[in-house]
């Protein structure tokens, strides 16, 4: 009942336009949870501690160059412009809505995660976290639960197989998708079904929200394409910023400390 009512005025005038035109590259790749978090921002670096510089496997770089080129200039010419007539166009509060909705749909992703990787209290939390806004949170579009301390997690399959042993792998930029690893790239599938967007019958609905969640997701990383303009070698920021928060997500925090600049570009020399 309630994306009866929202999503059509969301796709009046303008919206519509913008949400059919990212709908139609979703079509092709559609972004699970785990690839929608790949990118990190510069705000978010900055609070979680940094870890230990350690030196980057990177045997697929030459083909993750071309693949990082092809999705830069698509953002350049295609998801940024759209996101930044999403801005535009939707008042703040619905954007902060649609925000909340997306991400609770892909929250049951997160319970099951931290279940897998033995985090009962933390899963337990989750549950109430998502009962509480499923409820009082009119379907997710509210998020009462975080003014309660009900904070939001972030877990993905990744993560578990990396709490279970197994290693990481080589970094690997994927098509459309962005960041991963050789571990984590195969697990996107996994979390795609865990989001409830996927069992969702209307086929329109379905791909609104595809759109709404790659809008909501690069709307959230405009901060990061200062720091990334400013860096000398994009490709090399992006992906050490990538495996320095991954490691930190992996091992909840428990990482040596960095002494160092964090996210120096390796292609500066001083």
């Amino acid at each position: 009942m309630i994306l009866s009512i929202t999503l059509p005025r969301l796709r009046q005038g303008a919206a519509t336009t913008l949400l059919s035109m990212v709908a139609c590259a979703a079509m092709a790749a559609e972004p699970t949870p785990a690839a929608m978090a790949a990118e990190p921002t510069p705000a978010a670096m900055a609070a979680e501690p940094t870890p230990a510089k350690t030196t980057v496997a990177d045997p697929l770089e030459k083909y993750n160059r071309k693949v990082y080129a092809f999705n830069a200039a698509l953002d350049k010419a295609v998801v940024k412009p759209l996101a930044q007539g999403y801005v535009a166009v939707i008042p703040r509060p619905i954007r902060i809505g649609v925000g909340n909705l997306v991400g609770h749909l892909a929250y049951p992703n997160t319970i099951l995660n931290n279940l897998l990787q033995g985090k009962l209290a933390e899963g337990g939390r989750d549950v109430l976290r998502f009962t509480l806004n499923s409820v009082v949170g009119i379907g997710g579009l509210l998020d009462p639960a975080t003014q309660l301390g009900l904070l939001k997690n972030d877990e993905d399959f990744g993560q578990t197989l990396g709490k279970w042993g197994v290693p990481s792998g080589p970094y690997l930029m994927l098509p459309l998708m962005g960041t991963s690893t050789l571990r984590d790239a195969p697990t996107l599938w996994v979390d795609s079904r865990t989001d409830l967007r996927v069992y969702l019958n209307d086929e329109e609905t379905r791909r609104t929200l595809i759109a709404l969640r790659i809008l909501d997701t690069r709307v959230g990383i405009f901060p990061a394409d200062v720091a990334l303009g400013q860096a000398f070698d994009g490709y090399a920021f992006v992906r050490d910023a990538y495996l320095q928060r991954r490691e930190y997500k992996v091992r909840d925090g428990n990482v040596p400390a960095q002494e160092e600049e964090p996210l120096d570009d390796p292609a500066i020399s001083p």
